[in-house]
């Protein structure tokens, strides 16, 4: 559940620390010696000082002002994220067309979130394997190995959850970020001279001097905000305030400090390029920090992987995705699911990455593109929100649009020139997905239409049914409904089939709302649209789409409610649709984005098993409908 105007006490804010800012946490493992690995800057005082001071700037526009300040008010009942966007998109006053490229708009960043998961736990964990050989350099041939193994057996422990390793969370990166600062400051204490990189004018001449040097550097600059977007849809578990305070007290300042403080290294031991981070410390503490290195690492990716799966479920629930097994790994937390499919698909595309990238300063050339694009999204709905929801004035958007456009459109371009150094990863992954959920989007779309077509009213249905001596068993039937006043195809089927239907019949349309969550005493609307003279009567169940739709445990807190329903849910006979599409020759859709169609609806869940419906009582009801 989300958190709202909740007392924001120092265990949120910990909380919050764990969970949250986990992957721009480690970023300070790999960002800066990117950023010399794709620009060839040279060691120089004023180039290393100038690269310090554009991460401090990309830190402070994009994360500070732009989402800590403005995205984070775009919350959908405190929940946050690419879903909560087109969900208050969708309450604007904006034309079909409009909403659509919206909606399209946003497919896109939930394509795009999916190949940063992809990278994010990969560069993680590598980056901070190979903190070993600082100690031990002949164990270089062993850091693959060991870095997929740890993944494996990350993705291998997804099956039971993160609810007893996650109350380690919060300290364990508290822990990370309180060193990262002292070793960060006692640099700084070496070469104070590094602190000019605070100033916004020292990032401006840099990128004045060097503009060829310094728009290649900003491909790699934004490492340094990979884990904004996570920030913002994990903001629901713990409250704006929470999120808030966490980055402006503790996080902004500790990366600071750490990012000047390799600067500081640099400046004076140019070859600590390699491994700044760990350079910062003695010897003798390097052992112990690499393994709070991969401890940080792995809660970083354990974040992007939940986030992967809790934007999988919203989209099945929104009817962007196939229906796909959604696990609950807690029976505390309605946040805290398991999707398998997405688990092992993931967990196969990151053991590929690493063996081919086999190292951090590869997987750099990768990283960035996803991110940048997300970033970009989130801003033009943040640019429709302040202007259609906020009633901004116009000039504050355009200094906004101004601003924000102009860095992602430099972080995109330069990303894109990194497009032979690994870049086309994530664009593969993205667009990949992106032709699934948008070819399952639009699909799903045009069946629901067909079915709506084929239904007719429920009040047609009743009208055919009193010209008709249709046997009626004794008996307690429920059918599920797809339309509001529609009768299900499944009533339909059960005359055509079987000639007979039950005395007592209830018709269940579930309906997904924009909101996050529907209180449980709200679930059940009784919209009156039944017959109950013909011992048929309607309900519409209405979920949030964070939550997982239980339709006999909805009916039976609903039970006694409303004088046509009194009977066990439990124990009933419930009869469901199975569509079956036929592709025909029209314009709808191009065949093999029919035929892909074709093949996400056969390896769906069948809606038995994702509404919990006891299969033992169920009658499955087959029905053809053109595509």
């Amino acid at each position: 559940m989300a958190v709202k105007k909740s007392k924001v006490t120092g265990w949120l804010i910990i909380g919050a620390i764990g969970v949250v800012f986990g992957d721009i946490g480690t970023s300070p493992l790999y960002a800066l010696q990117a950023i010399f690995g794709v620009s060839h800057l040279q060691f120089t005082s004023h180039d290393i000082v100038g690269a310090v001071s554009l991460i401090i700037w990309a830190i402070t526009l994009v994360v500070t002002i732009k989402y800590v300040g403005l995205v984070m008010r775009a919350n959908n009942n405190g929940e946050g994220g690419i879903m909560a966007l087109i969900a208050l998109m969708n309450r604007t006053k904006i034309t079909k067309t409009k909403k659509a490229f919206f909606v399209l708009l946003g497919l896109v960043g939930l394509a795009l979130f999916y190949g940063d998961s992809v990278i994010t736990p990969a560069i993680s964990v590598m980056s901070a394997v190979e903190g070993t050989r600082l100690i031990i350099p002949e164990f270089t041939p062993y850091v693959v190995p060991l870095t997929l193994a740890i993944l494996i057996g990350l993705f291998i422990l997804q099956a039971r959850g993160t609810g007893s390793i996650g109350k380690l969370f919060g300290p364990i990166m508290v822990l990370w970020f309180a060193v990262s600062a002292i070793g960060g400051f006692i640099q700084i204490l070496h070469h104070p001279a590094i602190l000019a990189a605070l100033l916004p004018t020292t990032a401006l001449t840099f990128f004045i001097d060097h503009p060829i040097a310094g728009f290649v550097a900003m491909g790699a600059v934004i490492l340094a905000v990979t884990g904004v977007e996570a920030l913002y849809s994990d903001m629901g578990h713990f409250g704006r305030d929470a999120v808030s305070r966490s980055w402006l007290y503790i996080i902004f300042p500790a990366l600071l400090l750490t990012y000047l403080g390799q600067g500081a290294l640099v400046t004076v031991h140019p070859e600590a390029i390699h491994s700044a981070y760990f350079l910062m410390f003695a010897p003798e503490l390097r052992l112990p920090i690499i393994i709070l290195a991969t401890a940080a690492t792995l809660i970083a990716s354990q974040a992007v992987i939940s986030g992967a799966f809790s934007l999988t479920q919203q989209a099945i629930q929104l009817g962007f995705a196939p229906r796909l097994t959604v696990k609950h790994t807690s029976s505390n937390e309605v946040g805290q699911v398991y999707v398998p499919f997405i688990n092992w698909l993931l967990a196969a595309l990151v053991i590929i990455t690493v063996v081919v990238f086999r190292s951090s300063e590869s997987l750099a050339g990768a990283y960035g593109f996803a991110v940048s694009g997300a970033l970009a999204v989130d801003t033009l709905f943040l640019l429709l929100l302040m202007r259609r929801m906020w009633h901004y004035s116009m000039a504050l958007v355009v200094i906004a649009a101004a601003v924000f456009v102009s860095i992602d459109i430099m972080f995109l371009s330069s990303s894109l020139s990194k497009l032979l150094h690994g870049a086309w990863m994530p664009i593969i992954i993205a667009a990949v997905g992106f032709t699934f959920i948008s070819t399952w989007y639009k699909g799903h779309t045009y069946i629901a239409r067909e079915r709506k077509r084929v239904e007719g009213t429920l009040t047609s249905f009743v009208t055919q049914l009193h010209h008709s001596n249709i046997p009626r068993i004794s008996g307690n039937a429920i059918y599920l409904g797809h339309h509001p006043g529609n009768a299900p195809l499944a009533l339909h089927e059960s005359l055509e089939q079987l000639h007979e239907i039950h005395e007592n019949i209830l018709v269940v349309t579930v309906e997904v709302t924009d909101k996050p969550h529907v209180p449980e005493q709200h679930r059940v609307v009784f919209d009156g649209l039944g017959h109950p003279n013909d011992g048929i009567s309607h309900i519409t169940l209405q979920f949030g789409y964070q939550d997982i739709p239980n339709v006999p445990r909805a009916l039976a807190l609903a039970r006694g409610a409303h004088a046509e329903f009194d009977f066990d849910p439990f124990k009933a006979t419930y009869f469901s649709t199975v569509t079956q599409p036929v592709i025909v020759r029209n314009h709808r859709m191009a065949k093999w984005r029919k035929s892909l169609y074709l093949f996400m609806q056969r390896n769906a869940n069948n809606p038995t098993d994702y509404y919990r419906i006891p299969i033992d009582q169920t009658v499955e009801m087959r029905a053809f409908l053109e595509l």
